[in-house]
């Protein structure tokens, strides 16, 4: 299990900055893929029409962890850059850890 803190102080490249500035820290996602990307299109076109699948489908999946990204904003100038960190299967984004043992 990764635990991030929210906020880090790290280098910032910006024209503004350009020394170490703290960074908010947000767990990259990508975005919703567009229909009229060029691929898209010609995968689609492929498709219509009869003889079933055209291109081939991935099964055998190999992998059971992706890796993480993170997405760090500069507070002070707004910069972002993307930290891509090592696989893992639980990732936490500043939370407080657990206590071992029994709770008063």
């Amino acid at each position: 299990m990764v635990n991030v803190p929210k906020e880090r102080k790290t280098f910032c490249k910006g024209k503004k900055c350009g020394k170490h500035t703290v960074h908010k820290i947000t767990q990259y996602k990508a975005g919703k893929a567009s229909n009229f990307a060029q691929g898209k299109r010609r995968y689609d076109s492929k498709q219509m029409g009869f003889g079933g699948q055209t291109k081939p489908v991935f099964h055998k999946k190999a992998k059971t962890t992706r890796k993480i990204v993170l997405r760090l904003e500069c507070k002070k100038c707004k910069v972002k850059k993307q930290l891509v960190i090592k696989r893992t299967k639980h990732f936490e984004l500043g939370e407080k850890k657990k206590e071992a043992g029994h709770q008063y």
